[in-house]
């Protein structure tokens, strides 16, 4: 297991402004280069402080997101205006104040069947980034938020279908341990085949969580992820033992 990157920060206002502040530094250098930038969101209270520092920095730096496809790392299944959904988050909070195109915003269903959602979220993905049929696309950047238990996305512990399938790259979640109960969810395999993962961790009653995440033997969801990655960056204000 390769031990990841991890950054520190006094509180989480200071956590969010970094991330963003370095997400659109690599949109930026995409651009430059000519490439597209293909980036997974999250949901939670972490999750919507970087997108606000995200959308004010990227007014003040002009930003365009022509060349930026969005996707999601998980969804409720929900409706898409529904308090619970990560994607109006994410609408509400950047990609309406950012102009996005509409074209460029691959939201999970939650609307629709679970399995019939993953399905097509994920014949969508491997077409927006050019993989192929039967392989899994490799995004730049996948955030991901931590749950009390070390989950991350929809990857909830103790799920032996979730734990198990490193071939899908979205999964149907059923039976989640907070509600909603149906969701759909970024799989292993994807999460190990992104080309970064950060996952911004804060927030009270964590702390265990993520230290027993980045042990060797971690038996959470994020322990999962970590090891199967050769890097994870994680973005953090939890006290950690140093």
């Amino acid at each position: 297991m390769i031990q990841p990157n991890i950054l520190s920060f006094p509180n989480d206002d200071a956590l969010a402004a970094a991330a963003a502040a370095a997400w659109l530094d690599a949109v930026a250098a995409a651009q430059a280069a000519g490439r597209e930038f293909h980036v997974a969101l999250s949901g939670g209270r972490v999750m919507r402080k970087f997108l606000a520092a995200a959308a004010g920095l990227a007014a003040q730096r002009a930003m365009d997101f022509h060349q930026v496809h969005f996707f999601w790392a998980d969804e409720r299944c929900v409706p898409p205006d529904a308090a619970e959904s990560n994607f109006r988050l994410a609408n509400e909070a950047l990609l309406q104040p950012a102009a996005v195109p509409n074209e460029n915003v691959h939201r999970l269903r939650g609307e629709l069947a679970p399995a019939t959602a993953a399905q097509a979220a994920g014949d969508e993905m491997r077409q927006v980034c050019g993989a192929a049929a039967g392989t899994l696309p490799a995004a730049d950047l996948v955030l991901l938020g931590m749950g009390e238990d070390g989950h991350v996305a929809s990857l909830f512990p103790g799920n032996p279908q979730t734990e198990a399938d490193v071939t899908s790259v979205f999964l149907p979640v059923f039976d989640a341990p907070k509600p909603p109960p149906n969701r759909i969810s970024l799989g292993h395999g994807a999460l190990a085949a992104a080309r970064t993962v950060w996952v911004l961790a804060s927030g009270p009653g964590k702390q265990a969580a993520l230290r027993h995440s980045l042990d060797a033997a971690g038996t959470t969801p994020l322990a999962r992820v970590i090891q199967r990655r050769a890097a994870t960056t994680v973005f953090t204000e939890l006290a950690l033992p140093g």
